[in-house]
């Protein structure tokens, strides 16, 4: 059964789990496995129509990934350093829409632009090892009753996010806020002025005791723009973008 607007539901830390107009189910850096700030209960969802992996480090990508991939059978847009892991380990190349930083895919009703990010990233090996030396990437995703989401992925704040706004205009930025790993609220506050949006949804925060960064800091930063809402949902809260007001500046 079909739904009439895009909702966004916080899983935990920086996983994500998108619901189509269509009534699809995307998720973004899925972690499941040994997830200990999932709420009670949550498990890897039966109906999984797509995948978005922004890079392989082991809080995005899960341990049990290419099991999920073989059981569920998703299609799969993954960094390509992250598809290269999947196919060496025998996950068939059908299940991968390929594509690669600065291209467009169109599937299922939406479109998917894969945008550049600054972070450095490695797939753990199942000898300990760490291989696959990457940069990681975010996903503009299009939605058909046209809602547009940035998923910056892990990243530094860098100026093209200044392009990112202009060329795409999206609606709601998903911002890691956590600092030491990724950008914390300074930066956030000032990539949130480059792109440009009215609606920012902060992650990749207070789920370990070294990500220090908090949406009320943000806030505090960002407190000169009117339009601005920060969405600070919990593990697990949806949020049902029809209820937003999603025209950028």
């Amino acid at each position: 059964m079909s739904i009439q607007h895009t909702k966004i539901q916080f899983l935990a830390h920086a996983s994500f789990k998108i619901t189509t107009p269509e009534g699809r189910t995307i998720l973004i850096d899925p972690w499941y496995t040994d997830n200990p700030f999932l709420p009670a209960g949550t498990t890897f969802p039966e109906n999984v129509d797509l995948i978005l992996q922004s890079h392989g480090h082991g809080d995005h990508l899960d341990k049990k990934i290419i099991e999920y991939i073989r059981t569920y059978s998703p299609k799969v847009i993954a960094n390509p350093a992250v598809r290269a892991y999947l196919m060496n380990n025998s996950v068939p190349d059908h299940v991968f829409d390929a594509m690669n930083v600065g291209g467009t895919v169109s599937l299922m009703d939406l479109k998917i632009t894969m945008t550049n990010a600054v972070h450095l990233a490695h797939v753990n090996q199942p000898d300990g090892k760490m291989g696959y030396l990457h940069g990681t990437v975010g996903f503009i995703i299009w939605l058909s009753d046209d809602v547009s989401i940035y998923y910056s992925g892990d990243t530094a704040v860098f100026s093209d996010m200044g392009l990112i706004g202009e060329i795409y205009e999206p609606d709601i930025a998903i911002l890691p806020i956590g600092d030491r790993f990724t950008m914390g609220p300074l930066e956030a506050a000032f990539a949130t002025r480059l792109l440009k949006v009215n609606h920012v949804i902060p992650c990749h925060y207070g789920s370990m005791s070294y990500l220090s960064g908090t949406p009320e800091r943000l806030k505090e930063l960002t407190q000169d723009l009117n339009k601005l809402e920060i969405h600070a949902l919990k593990p697990g809260e949806e949020l049902d973008t029809s209820s937003l007001k999603l025209k950028q500046w």
